[in-house]
This record gives C-alpha cells, structure tokens and sequence, in this order.
C-alpha cells in the first residue's frame, strides 16, 4: 500500500497502486484479451493452457479456477480487467459489488437505489 492511504481502510476494496499493477501485470493483459471472442474461446477450450500462455502465477492460477474474484483483486487484478474475466462467468458489476461487500446481490442492488436516492 502506498504511503498516501497508509493509516486508511477501505472495507471490501483492495487499493490498485503502482505495486499491486506489477503484480497483475500478467493477469490483467489476460482479462484484457477476453474483449476478442476468439480470445475467449480459447480460455474456455482449456483455461490452463490460457493461463500458462500469459504466465500467471500458481496463485493467480488457483484463483481463475475457483472462479474467485476477489482473490484476483488481491492478486493484483484490476477491476476494470476482471470485469472481462466476470462476464465468462456470467457476472455483472453487482455481483462483483456483492461480493465486495459480504452482501446478497438483490441486498446489493437496494443498497445502490437507496444511495441514488439519498436515502443512506
């Protein structure tokens, strides 16, 4: 974490700083390449070998496999990238704020009306 936000949390978020993007360097050109079906094909034909082509680590491996978002964000994935990689598994943006938050997708989704709202 960068000096800046040291002494601060952000519950459910993982902060994407110049560290955590050399981390995801590798996993995040992946997600980007699911913009081409082709692309996405091939993942789906045989996701370890897609995985070994862009040379994520055991890790980042684990987490692709286990379909586990937010292990990639620890990971060093960025949710801009992720989101490519969540539309394989047929996830939205609220699923993905769901999970960030410990909360039900529809718990989620009130949660953003009553923020548009102003009601919270």
């Amino acid at each position: 974490m960068t000096e800046r936000y040291a002494d601060r949390e952000f519950p459910g978020t993982y902060l994407f700083d110049g560290a955590m993007a050399k981390k995801g360097y590798a996993l995040n050109k992946m997600c980007y390449s699911f913009n081409e079906q082709q692309a996405r094909d091939e993942f789906n034909a045989d996701p370890e070998a897609y995985c070994n082509k862009y040379r994520l680590t055991d890790t980042q491996k684990k987490a692709i496999f286990d379909k586990d978002i937010i292990g990639l964000l620890r990971e060093g994935g960025s949710i801009y990238y992720l989101a490519k990689y969540a539309g394989l598994l047929k996830l939205n943006m609220q699923d993905i704020g769901a999970l960030q938050t410990g909360m039900s997708v529809d718990e989620f989704k009130d949660m953003l009306v009553k923020n548009a709202r102003g009601e919270v």
